[in-house]
């Protein structure tokens, strides 16, 4: 009876692996996640199969009685945890992108879990032993040098990891990460449901004069969505308000929204996040200093570009004064617009006459239609989604031979969702792109580039295509109109897909080393590269189509972008070193001992001499890149840093006097394939031939001749 009992139980087993479309190779086309099959009582039994056999395989190298080797202990240590990492790809795309209570519940249950694993790997003694053992005689195995980048990155995580902590500091360490896990999944779902929550209704047609028909569209068909036939809805989401800020004569409500988005998780309320900010960094204070640092800083940038917390700091500091100048410059002439406006139309406004944060958006377009006749809403209409897209996927082709071809009948986990098949000019598969563009209550604000299955080559010599996907929140297309971008979602879409290019054209062997596992302040230059050629007028012409008649963009609006390149500068740049250099001083902290998070905040921006009439690109209880899931925590620096890389980049296409240059693509291709097979510095260095010149970027933005 026993027997016949555990056959029955194995069967069951067997049966209920099969019926889990996440615990067996799918039957799809090109071997995609069977988004369509997925239910969420899935995704615990895909995790706790995942754990367990990763587990089985680190035993399994552990307990290798052979001499260590790079093949049986690092490279079979790279090969491990397969099912884990699939699970892991199709459970937190759509815990960001269509996430519900259930799998946040998930979420919260399983990242103390998946914090444990990774522990327990790291500080599995036996197999540091065999790590060590191997590195030891790095010099006499003829590896390669990816094989010798992979050993010595696997080294030094397990060093950075707690290998080589004491057994107690090993114990606090584990409690650290797992608390850590739970706190920044916290602090994301609490502005998840914040920015949902925010919502304002505007039943009288009169306060939204100087929004265009389309934009009241839009507001009016959310509203119906929400169950408001009777009204306009705006959010706190960038791709609502936004259009507010740049054109709505309404003061008010101008600065309701912009000071709603700002004070995000800052409110008191059940989503407010200042108390996980304030343990999360003791808790990441008190994991440096068990590794020897002084500060987070310290410890997170030994292993980037910029390499110590001051060096980063300095470069920021060096950008800061002429963008801040500059920004000082644009203030006064927003100053004196608004000044012509009170005289000639006091009856717009209620409050003083001085230039507020809400009311940058609305003068700054002002100005740019005085200045350069440009105005977006005369622009947007050849700025058609999928006609952008196209001009993406076409510049992919022209600079690296990649051809894209949508995919139907492909299983997807949202509507909206689109697929496409990406080859190479020998229609070689390079792999699979998703892009998800449209804002829903489920999704995170914001946009980015997630990697669903990666690139890598297996034991057997077989290279396991990527699959990528592009998640935005671009305006929805409602029923008359598609969607149509703004010159700032243009920007968006052309840098996420530079992204996903650095994840799918990955020619790495090994897993950890392939697409995006590169530096922090290297891994946005291939994504801020691609933003140099959207306003390009070569590349215009090929993607700027007026959504009605089918008509280029005319040169005299192309003339017009060309003129405005240089436009509010200083206030973008602000904006965003602000948020850079208060990320550095949150964690450049030794202690966070009776830390005010605002107290702290406003002394920050005391410090770098922030004018008032600019709020920073982010407060810290909404700062996801540094407090939530993003990981940029002491390295939002990045974004400046890399685009330092990026205009130096372009100007050795631009130098040549062809920016499509083949010869010079070539290369820069190369460097996307290397993902981080190489130091990120050798890679640029490889590809320029010098180091990357500041000088390029401040030219490019006007702040020096």
């Amino acid at each position: 009876m026993r027997k016949i009992f555990l056959l029955s139980v194995i069967a069951m087993s067997v049966i209920a692996c099969n019926q889990n479309p996440l615990l067996h190779q799918p039957a799809t086309p090109y071997g995609v996640p069977a988004f369509d099959k997925v239910e969420v009582k899935h995704y615990m039994p895909a995790f706790e199969e995942g754990i367990k056999q990763q587990k089985a395989e680190i035993e399994a190298i552990v307990s290798n009685p052979e001499t260590p080797t790079f093949d049986n202990t690092i490279a079979a240590l790279d090969r491990t945890g397969s099912l884990l990492a699939s699970v892991e790809g199709v459970f937190f795309n759509l815990l960001e992108t269509d996430g519900n209570d259930e799998m946040h519940a998930i979420a919260e249950n399983i990242m103390p879990q998946l914090s444990e694993l990774s522990d327990g790997i790291y500080m599995n003694e036996a197999l540091f032993e065999r790590v060590k053992a191997v590195y030891a005689e790095r010099e006499n195995l003829g590896l390669t040098p990816e094989q010798m980048r992979l050993l010595t990155e696997t080294y030094k995580a397990f060093a950075n990891n707690g290998a080589n902590l004491s057994d107690e500091a090993k114990a606090r360490l584990m409690e650290i990460n797992k608390e850590l896990g739970v706190l920044t999944l916290r602090f994301g779902n609490n502005l998840v449901a914040e920015t949902a929550h925010d919502r304002f209704f505007i039943t009288d047609e009169n306060e939204l004069k100087g929004l265009s028909d389309d934009i009241k569209a839009a507001a009016k068909a959310e509203a119906q969505a929400a169950g408001r036939d009777d009204a306009w809805l705006f959010t706190t989401a960038r791709t609502s308000f936004t259009p507010v800020l740049q054109y709505c004569e309404n003061r008010e409500l101008r600065k309701q929204l912009l000071l709603a988005y700002a004070s995000r998780c800052n409110r008191g309320n059940e989503y407010d996040n200042k108390a996980i900010i304030l343990r999360q960094l003791e808790l990441r204070i008190e994991k440096a200093q068990l590794f020897g640092y002084n500060t987070p800083a310290d410890q997170i940038l030994e292993d980037c570009m910029a390499k110590t917390p001051q060096t980063a700091y300095d470069f920021l500091l060096s950008v800061w004064e002429p963008s801040l100048q500059a920004a000082k410059r644009e203030a006064k002439e927003l100053q004196e617009m608004m000044n012509l406006d009170l005289n000639g139309n006091s009856k717009l406004y209620t409050l003083n006459s001085k230039l507020q944060p809400w009311d940058w958006w609305f003068y700054a377009e002002k100005l740019r239609q005085a200045k350069y006749a440009l105005d977006q809403d005369e622009i947007r209409p050849y700025f058609e989604l999928s006609n952008v897209r196209k001009g993406a996927f076409l510049l992919a082709h022209n600079l690296y031979g990649l051809n894209f071809e949508k995919l139907e009948n492909m299983p997807i986990y949202h509507p909206e969702v689109e697929v496409f098949k990406v080859t190479d000019a020998e229609d070689n598969l390079v792999g699979i792109f998703y892009t998800d563009y449209f804002p829903r209550s489920t999704k995170m604000f914001g946009a980015w580039m997630n990697e669903i299955q990666g690139q890598f080559v297996d034991a057997n010599g077989v290279d396991h295509r990527p699959t990528i996907i592009n998640v935005g929140n671009f305006t929805k297309p409602t029923a008359d109109k598609p969607s149509l971008l703004s010159l700032d979602d243009v920007e968006t879409l052309f840098h996420e897909f530079g992204h996903a290019l650095h994840g799918l054209m990955s020619k790495a062997t090994y897993h950890s080393l392939s697409g995006t596992n590169t530096p922090r302040d290297f891994v946005e230059l291939p994504s801020q590269f691609m933003e140099n050629y959207c306003y390009r007028p070569e590349i215009l012409k090929t993607y700027a189509f007026h959504y009605q008649t089918g008509e280029l963009i005319p040169d005299s609006l192309v003339e017009k972008l060309q003129r405005a390149a240089q436009f509010n500068q200083g206030f973008v740049e602000t904006e965003l070193l602000s948020s850079s250099i208060m990320d550095m001083d949150f964690h450049m902290l030794s202690s966070a001992e009776g830390l005010d998070v605002n107290a702290f905040e406003a002394a920050s921006m005391e410090k770098m001499g922030m004018i008032p009439e600019i709020i920073t690109r982010y407060r810290p209880t909404n700062f996801n890149h540094i407090f939530g899931t993003s990981g940029y925590q002491a390295g939002y620096y990045s974004y400046t840093w890399s685009a330092v890389l990026d205009a130096d980049a372009f100007a050795a296409f631009a130098e040549t006097g062809d920016i499509l240059n083949p010869e010079v693509a070539a290369r820069f291709k190369r460097l996307l394939e290397q993902g981080g097979t190489i130091d990120a510095a050798e890679n640029y260095l490889r590809f320029r031939g010098k180091e990357a010149d500041p000088q390029y970027l401040l030219r490019k933005k006007g702040f020096i001749k």
